[in-house]
């Protein structure tokens, strides 16, 4: 069977290659315009399971927590925003020790992660408001693979939750400062 060949002209070739530039530079310069480096507020709406409690008579408890919840950029930015939060703590209160340590990982709606520890016994005191402790940025993934940097923040209680389970709420607020290496 012969072979039949489909001539096109210049204009033709053109056309279809202005289309699928059309397509493929708007989503390039998206990705380009991530910023590098920035200073971030933001809340995260947390909710905190008690997993485990270990009592200490006559001085307190010690108690493993998991925390979830989402994330709101204070300016209205994308960075940060609307993100999800899933933490794991170890809440100590035993004699004259009151603490929380614990690590997050932040996850966007493209899945790309930024990952964090914290202490609430590392207060940044240039900033008298956010006097509930620090995270540590650790690394990221995806867009913010190289991400670094110090978040210091609030804790501020919000109102019991209904039901059993022991949960309780949190708005934390943060002074983000951060940049991708």
């Amino acid at each position: 069977m012969p072979m039949i060949r489909v001539k096109t002209s210049l204009a033709m070739e053109a056309t279809l290659l202005c289309a699928v530039l059309a397509v493929l530079v708007p989503a390039a310069a998206e990705a380009q315009t991530i910023e590098k480096k920035g200073t971030t507020p933001y809340v995260t709406h947390f909710i905190f399971r008690p997993i485990m409690s270990i009592d200490i008579p006559g001085l307190g408890t010690a108690t493993d927590l998991e925390a979830v919840g989402t994330t709101q950029n204070m300016k209205g930015e994308k960075m940060l925003d609307k993100m999800s939060a899933h933490c794991a703590a170890l809440s100590v209160a035993s004699g004259d020790k009151n603490y929380i340590d614990g690590a997050c990982v932040l996850a966007d709606s493209d899945g790309d992660k930024i990952f964090s520890t914290f202490d609430t016994r590392d207060v940044d005191k240039s900033q008298p408001e956010m006097k509930c402790g620090t995270h540590i940025i650790t690394g990221g993934t995806g867009k913010y693979k190289g991400i670094a940097g110090t978040e210091p923040f609030a804790c501020i209680n919000m109102p019991a939750l209904a039901g059993a389970g022991g949960f309780t709420a949190m708005d934390i607020p943060h002074n983000t400062a951060w940049e991708i290496k």
